[in-house]
């Protein structure tokens, strides 16, 4: 059995109350009163009992995604749309892609001081948004700068284990704004082109750059990133390195994507649907019926009674 209220039920038995308490004179009104009270609070619950089984199909994608998540601080720069952080833009656009691509296998990755495999492939949609909901930067104390050298080991092993099934397109989805601020040089990316079948670099940030607002273990509220390389500290600024970004795309033989001026995701996606195989799976799930018009028929036959007695 299920219920499907149309009011809520803790809203429904505050009215329920209400009307109980208005009560009227005599026994048998009263009574009266009360079924009618129980009447419609069953009503509105809309139970649903089983009835056999039915037939449902879902869409599977043959496709494997993974999104690659560059969750450094540089990330919490404001120059998202002008509006937002660039970690925030960046999981909208996640939920935008899940969307357009659902019934596929999610897996997600996030680096900063190293790389962490967050989910392994999954259908589970629902699980897959929370888990990209829940990525956040590092505490400025324990971050030790950016480089996307730091991803290139767990990435290159999750789409290497997705490309060796064989029974599915590999696709990737690479964020980040570019940065590397550790002193490295960005390694060579070429090795993943093997297992990409399609996908984007996804570049976040202005050539302008932003200030970051982080939170602190020690102090309340947020405060401005500061650059202390130099006396008087300054406001610390993040600008995209689409240098950086477009060497990565290069290597892995994808589109880059620069998400604050370019509308072409939407068309990657499109391509990607295009050429994907999807097939439907069918599954027999217990069917429902609802059954809350067998309370409606006795509650009109109590109304037209008080009706009529009143009109008396």
């Amino acid at each position: 059995m299920r219920i499907n209220p149309v009011i809520p039920v803790w809203l429904m038995v505050i009215l329920c109350i209400g009307m109980l308490i208005l009560k009227r004179k005599g026994i048998k009104p009263y009574i009266r009163q009360i079924m009618i009270v129980i009447l419609l609070f069953i009503i509105n619950l809309r139970i649903m009992i089983p009835d056999g089984k039915v037939d449902s199909g879902e869409q599977k994608l043959d496709a494997y995604v993974l999104f690659v998540v560059d969750d450094t601080i540089s990330m919490l720069a404001e120059d998202y749309n002008g509006e937002t952080n660039r970690l925030a833009g960046a999981k909208k656009d996640c939920e935008r892609v899940i969307d357009q691509l659902n019934g596929a296998k999610f897996s997600v990755v996030s680096f900063h001081n190293d790389a962490n495999l967050l989910s392994p492939f999954t259908y589970n949609t629902e699980f897959i948004n929370n888990t990209i909901h829940s990525i956040r930067p590092l505490e400025e104390l324990y971050a030790k700068g950016s480089s996307l050298n730091i991803c290139k080991d767990k990435m290159l092993e999750t789409l290497k284990n997705a490309k060796e099934k064989g029974d599915g397109s590999v696709i990737l989805f690479f964020i980040s704004d570019g940065e590397i601020t550790n002193g490295d040089t960005l390694k060579s990316f070429k090795e993943a082109a093997s297992y990409i079948d399609y996908g984007a670099v996804l570049g976040y940030g202005t050539k302008e750059g932003a200030v970051m607002h982080i939170t602190s273990l020690y102090e309340e509220g947020e405060k401005v990133l500061q650059d202390t390389s130099d006396y008087p500290y300054k406001d610390a600024i993040s600008k995209i390195d689409e240098t950086n970004l477009k060497k990565m795309a290069d290597d892995m033989d994808i589109s880059y994507v620069n998400m604050n001026t370019s509308d072409q995701l939407d068309k990657i996606l499109k391509e990607i649907k295009g050429n994907v195989k999807a097939n439907i799976e069918n599954m027999e799930e217990a069917g429902y019926v609802e059954c809350y018009y067998w309370f409606v028929f006795p509650l009109v036959l109590l109304l037209i009674y008080e009706f009529v007695a009143n009109k008396r």
